[in-house]
């Protein structure tokens, strides 16, 4: 050979090891893979290693067969390969006469069997696919009457005769991929290396889809293009690749030319199929290939499916892989019915060129890709709330490329009724999956084609019972315009605008449509996406009626009877609710009960929640130990589930509460967990807030480390100090101002608590009073004791007391436990008895509003 040979040394290992345990072994794979390359470094390895051909090794190549009697002129092809074709120019009569009685003479598959019948050899026979039924002929005669022959055939599918062992040579992977482009690279342009723009190299090799041919003549190109503008060119694959070896068979000069050779041995319903898996991204399954292609078999379509006759999607799916065209896999995906198939990226853009060459053909193929794909989501979205949940989410990862494909599609025909099927099916899916950039574009992209079900003046909602996911377009009357509603509300329930933005008297005047829209108890805000519309109430600032909206929802599941819904409800309530004295007793009510409707559905998200609900509100009360095992409970249903955004949450909560166990292996078990948690929250998508480092920033602050909380937190402060609401931007705030002031920095510690409290304030302004609040006004308290001013200190001390309303030397959490504490010895250190006593009254019994006001103007 005149080029080194890269890679597949396992590969080479079996296939030896198969010549000798099987006499017929075929290698199998699409044009270009190397076949024919592989079989003669094969065959000539098994050689050296001492296999018992004592007659040799011969190759046989059958690619120059084409003409109309194939099996004789394989036949011929053979036998001239292994010398054993004479050639008689004169002769006599009785040569003649004994040609004449020859049973073998013009028979050359007999002459054939006659030549080997003695010998023992290894033959290769390259280059079958386009005479598959001689070649299979040739080689069962061989072997069935010849004993020491061996066959180590080529051919784009099996031969299919008894005894075959099939081995398919696949793509080469990355790695070796990216040796034979540096191998053929520095061949093309000395001095060449990979190293040069490995991003480029790697993107070249896996577009090409790791094909040996397709990486060498991208190689050659390497001599007036660097990789990077190879790279951005391959969309133009089959123009920019065609500098092949001038010595080597025309089909294998460009990337073309191997695909045409494919492609000529198809039958027209082989192409038809072909063509229209052009459409699909990322692979399909069998089931949505048949709806693509029904209209091709409308005999097989009335028949359920086939027509007796091989005529169906399924058939010629399955003619279609065994000539290597077609990519066949087993199906990961839980809810996935068998194999997957998909095209390498070469063929499909082949294929994409065909499918254009008929007309109307990629209109009709890619509706009926829509259609399918509009239909599987509309199944899959009742199922991710039950037992079938997590093989639902895994199958429909595995369509994800489709069906943003078919959300393109739609898109761009602005069919209104299409997007907004496929996105509030899709919404729960991408809500699970931490999927939120899909939700936000794909939801802000629909509400563009069709009018502003909010706008004024208002058109209020009527009730609608059924998803409006539950029926396909088209959509009329109220289910049409719930439709719209449900996918501005994810919309709103996605934004993050900014406080300035939210705070415009048009912005607000918005929200307030959202807000009268709909009447509390209505079916559709009983369900998702239509429960949202809570997120306006919110953003208008009308925290009081987030009680009386969340009784209500609760109330009205019971009565419809949704019991998913309802369980859905109970642990909303018990997140909204629970920040505020008294509320975590509340809150773990709703949590068990929610936990136990989920668990009788089936639904593990669901499981997660509820267990993390109850785990907050026991950790609340004190009781660690049982919060630890809920959320090690939550956090295995939630890694069952792939839902890669929960875990890290759970993680960190349960290093919070293992820290606060009497237990040192348990405590540094904790903090590695929350360590974790905050490394693994970072690499998720998305641009939410990162709980985890919140959370540790709160422990290192409580271990005396501030200085590394402070680093935590300041990229926090910086990204959501203009996001609406301010809650978290106020949350994060208030934990530097008790890091400011266990640093020993009390100045700081009360500018940064001026600005806290009352951007958390304004978002927590209802009748109760939150925790968040409270725990700063203990660390407001503790700064002005820090700052010598323990009257006002001792207001505060107070004023949180009566507000908290516990009992003395009853504090559950040892955190509000340490602040109250650390607050009330500081000011005990500057006032005297009386003093301390007359400054506590004077704060007991403002209002919440009053101590913020005593805050704000320290």
């Amino acid at each position: 050979m005149l080029t080194s040979f890269v890679g597949r040394d396992d590969e080479l290992r079996a296939i030896g090891e198969e010549l000798s345990a099987s006499r017929l072994v075929t290698l199998t794979g699409p044009g270009g893979a190397g076949k024919t390359r592989l079989s003669l470094e094969a065959a000539a390895l098994a050689t050296e290693r001492g296999a018992t051909w004592s007659d040799g090794v011969w190759v046989a190549e059958l690619a120059g067969v084409r003409g109309q009697n194939a099996q004789r002129e394989t036949a011929e092809a053979v036998l001239t390969a292994l010398g054993g074709r004479e050639t008689v120019l004169t002769g006599s009569a009785a040569e003649g006469l004994v040609a004449a009685t020859d049973p073998t003479a013009g028979d050359p598959l007999a002459q054939l069997a006659e030549h080997c019948a003695g010998r023992r050899i290894l033959l290769v026979l390259d280059n079958c696919e386009h005479v598959i039924d001689a070649a299979a002929r040739v080689a069962e005669t061989l072997l069935m009457e010849c004993p020491g022959v061996t066959v180590l055939a080529t051919s784009r599918e099996p031969l299919g005769v008894p005894g075959e062992s099939v081995r398919p040579v696949e793509p080469l992977p990355d790695p070796v991929a990216l040796r034979l482009l540096a191998d053929r690279g520095a061949a093309a342009r000395p001095g060449f290396r990979t190293e040069e723009d490995p991003e480029a190299c790697a993107e070249i090799c896996r577009r090409l889809d790791g094909l040996p041919l397709a990486i060498e003549l991208a190689a050659a190109r390497l001599r007036s293009l660097t990789p990077r503008q190879l790279a951005s060119r391959l969309d133009r694959r089959f123009r920019l690749l065609t500098s092949g070896s001038r010595t080597v068979l025309p089909r294998q000069q460009t990337l073309r030319a191997v695909v045409d050779w494919s492609w000529e041995l198809l039958d027209g319903p082989e192409r038809a199929v072909l063509r229209r898996l052009a459409v699909f991204a990322g692979g399909c399954e069998l089931e949505q290939v048949e709806e693509v292609c029904a209209d091709l078999f409308p005999e097989a379509a009335d028949a359920g499916g086939h027509d007796g006759t091989g005529g169906s999607a399924a058939a010629v799916l399955g003619s279609l892989v065994d000539k290597s065209l077609v990519v066949a896999v087993p199906n990961r995906a839980g809810a996935g019915t068998g194999m997957r198939y998909r095209l390498l990226e070469t063929v499909a853009e082949y294929a994409a060129g065909k499918l254009d060459g008929e007309p109307g053909e990629r209109e009709r193929a890619e509706r009926r890709h829509l259609v399918a794909y509009r239909e599987l989501a509309r199944t899959a979205d009742p199922l991710l709330r039950g037992p079938q949940q997590a093989a639902w989410l895994d199958r429909l990862e595995s369509e994800h490329d489709n069906i943003r494909t078919a959300l393109r599609r739609a898109f761009a025909a602005r069919d209104e009724q299409e997007m907004l099927c496929l996105v509030l099916s899709m919404g729960w899916f991408w809500q699970l999956r931490g999927h939120r950039s899909d939700a936000s574009a794909w939801a802000e992209a629909t509400v563009t084609l069709g009018p502003d079900p909010f706008a004024s003046p208002l058109r209020p909602a009527r009730p609608v019972h059924e998803p409006c996911t539950a029926a396909p377009p088209p959509m009329t009357g109220e289910v049409l315009w719930e439709a719209r509603r449900g996918v501005r509300l994810m919309v709103l329930a996605d934004a993050e605008d900014g406080i300035d933005l939210v705070r415009r008297p048009a912005r607000q005047a918005e929200l307030r449509n959202v807000t009268r829209a709909y009447t509390p108890g209505m079916p559709q805000v009983c369900r998702l996406p239509g429960c949202m519309w809570l997120f306006a109430w919110m953003l208008t600032g009308d925290f009081a009626a987030l009680k009386e909206l969340c009784d209500a929802q609760v109330r009205a599941c019971r009565e419809l009877g949704y019991e998913w819904e309802l369980a859905f409800a109970l642990q909303l309530r018990s997140k909204l609710l629970s920040d505020r004295p008294g509320g975590w007793d509340q809150s773990g009510e709703d949590a068990a009960e929610s936990l136990e409707i989920f668990r009788r559905a089936g639904d593990a998200w669901g499981e997660a929640e509820a267990l993390s609900g109850r785990a907050e509100a026991l950790a609340a009360r004190g009781e660690f130990g049982q919060a630890a095992t809920d959320y090690r409970m939550a956090i295995e249903r939630a890694a069952q589930l792939g839902a890669h955004s929960q875990v890290p949450q759970l993680k960190s909560r349960l290093g919070a509460v293992l820290v606060e166990l009497d237990d040192p292996a348990q405590a540094a078990e904790g903090d590695r967990l929350m360590r974790e948690a905050t490394e693994e929250s970072e690499g998720l998508p998305g641009d939410g807030p990162n709980f985890a480092a919140v959370q540790l920033a709160v422990h290192l602050v409580r271990r005396g480390e501030p200085a590394r909380a402070q680093e935590l937190l300041e990229p926090l402060e910086a990204r959501f100090e203009d996001k609406s609401p301010q809650l978290f931007a106020g949350m994060v705030q208030g934990i530097m101002a008790w890091g400011h002031l266990v640093a020993g920095r009390p100045a700081d510690a009360l500018a940064k608590l001026r600005v806290s409290i009352v951007r958390t304030r304004e978002v927590l302004a209802d009748a109760v009073t939150p925790h968040l609040t409270l725990s700063q006004l203990l660390t407001a308290a503790g700064a002005l004791a820090g700052l010598g001013r323990g009257r006002e200190a001792g207001r505060l001390l107070g004023a949180y007391d009566g507000l908290a309303a516990v009992p003395e030397g009853r504090f559950p959490h040892p955190l509000e436990r340490e602040a109250r504490q650390s607050a009330e010895k500081a000011v005990r250190e500057l006032l005297s008895e009386r003093e301390y006593a007359d400054a506590h009254a004077e704060g007991d019994g403002l209002s919440i509003e009053e101590a913020v006001a005593l805050v704000r103007n320290a």
